[in-house]
């Protein structure tokens, strides 16, 4: 790996100041396309993850009592500082992710919108009162009030491909409800990261309210997650990773964002046309490095021939490159990423498949690839892939794609292609995943939207409002009233 001469060594953030590690340890950051160190970061050790975590319990205590008013003033700032940094932003997440800069813009633009909605949402969330006497036998005595309060000290912990969007989703409304946070981003992105929270330092965030932990996760990783100091735990990554999170994870709430194999289930009286451009932009942009992508097409067989043709077509034109290009087909984040796609390609070709585009490779560089004829026994059909490639399974029936969809491990979302919207409906009372898209690509959001996932793709709801309540308890004041 060769370092760029400019190349900064970035601090970590604790108790409101920027740090070098007592390790004196740091981690190189290799960007997927430059293929070349674009930063260092702090390994830091446990003793400062537990300086943080300590730190963040005494500043929540007296966060908790602060007004509702008060928090949305620092993120407020934040927001507006986000927008403010956007193309020093924008330029390190291209350079570290590897995201084209107009997505990378985007996406911070996203999150200030975000923030400023987590924001508004919590200042219209009120608590309820209930009437003893309600009950049967009950009392007009007694009244219930119920509030939300704030469960402590959050650890969120964000991957690599959304690394501000994704990361924001928690601390916004952790902070919002009165929590204090101790943020792990992962490893690449963790400079994105960094300068998210120094949008938030610059805010005049009280110290102590959000600490920014880097270091390998093999040292700090499952010391954060078992650390009794640890009230929640808020994590978006790899289903592997995350189901060994909630083994470890012990009596505390837990919301997990796992994987997907997303199918878009193509009806014989589907639009064709609209269909196939739905399915390669949900499918191939960012590469297909979304936990949302399309990553299999369970098509009637009637209409298969028809459907492969014109998404052969829509993959021809699909620019493949740089970044700084905006292609839409860029390097995966890493070597081994593509070697695993690689992998799933050519299982799946040994097994009899038809590679109708693409399966052509440089470096960690995976162009589009469309494989027909994919069967049950390949493992492509099944295994999620992170990157640019597109099984075609051909079936015979509604109840034959259902069964294929149901089979997975996941349940993040489906697409249902189809002009009968009683059928569209019957289809999606019967997938079991999370959340079912009509006429439409799989895809994150509106984030006022409830965001969920089963089986293996997670536990636990996000989207705003539900995140809200997720970082929050209910707790009962009861007034008894006399006569």
């Amino acid at each position: 790996m060769t370092t760029e001469p400019n190349a900064i060594t970035y601090k970590f953030y604790i108790n409101g100041e920027w740090r070098e590690s007592k390790s004196g340890q740091t981690i190189e950051i290799q960007s997927p396309y430059l293929r070349n160190s674009v930063g260092k970061i702090q390994a830091i050790t446990h003793d400062e993850v537990d300086e943080a975590i300590h730190s963040a319990h005494l500043s929540q205590k007296k966060w908790a009592y602060s007004s509702l008013q008060e928090r949305a003033t620092y993120l407020y700032k934040w927001a507006d500082n986000l927008v403010e940094k956007q193309d020093e932003i924008a330029k390190i997440i291209m350079q570290e992710v590897g995201k084209g800069y107009q997505d990378a813009k985007k996406e911070v633009v996203r999150t200030a919108d975000f923030i400023r909605y987590t924001v508004e949402e919590a200042l219209h969330m009120h608590g309820e009162s209930m009437m003893g006497d309600s009950f049967p036998g009950g009392s007009k005595s007694k009244l219930a009030i119920v509030s939300r309060v704030p469960l402590g000290v959050i650890l969120a912990i964000s991957p690599f491909n959304y690394p501000i969007n994704l990361a924001a989703s928690k601390v916004a409304p952790a902070l919002m409800a009165g929590n204090a946070v101790i943020f792990k981003p992962a490893t690449n992105g963790a400079i994105s990261g960094t300068k998210m929270i120094e949008a938030l330092d610059q805010a005049g965030l009280p110290k102590g309210l959000i600490s920014l932990v880097t270091g390998r996760g093999s040292v700090i990783g499952d010391y954060l997650v078992e650390h009794k100091g640890i009230n929640m735990i808020s994590f978006t990554g790899g289903t592997k990773t995350g189901m060994n999170l909630a083994q470890k994870a012990a009596k505390i709430p837990l919301v997990l964002e796992l994987g997907g194999k997303d199918p878009a289930i193509v009806r014989e009286d589907a639009d064709l046309l609209e269909a196939a451009k739905h399915i390669i932009s949900g499918a191939f942009s960012y590469s297909g490095q979304r936990c949302t992508a399309i990553k299999r097409v369970l098509v009637h067989e009637s209409v298969a021939d028809t459907l492969v043709s014109l998404l052969k077509a829509e993959v021809e034109k699909l620019s493949v490159g740089s970044p700084e290009k905006d292609s839409v087909i860029v390097p995966l984040i890493d070597d081994v990423s593509a070697d695993y796609v690689q992998g799933l390609v050519n299982d799946a070709v040994e097994k009899g498949a038809t590679v109708i585009v693409g399966n052509k490779r440089e470096h960690n560089l995976i162009y589009p690839t469309l494989i027909d004829h994919v069967t049950r026994e390949m493992t492509v059909a099944w295994e999620e892939p992170f990157g640019p490639i597109l099984p075609i399974i051909r079936v015979s029936s509604d109840q034959e794609a259902i069964d294929i969809a149901n089979e997975s491990e996941f349940g993040l979302q489906a697409s249902v292609f189809t002009s009968d919207i009683n059928k569209a409906l019957t289809i999606a009372n019967l997938i079991d995943t999370g959340t079912i898209q009509i006429n439409s690509r799989t895809e994150r959001g509106p984030d006022h939207f409830p965001f969920i996932g089963v089986k293996g793709s997670g536990m636990g709801v996000q989207g705003i409002h539900k995140s809200l309540e997720s970082m929050t308890r209910e707790k009962v004041t009861v007034l008894n009233i006399k006569d």
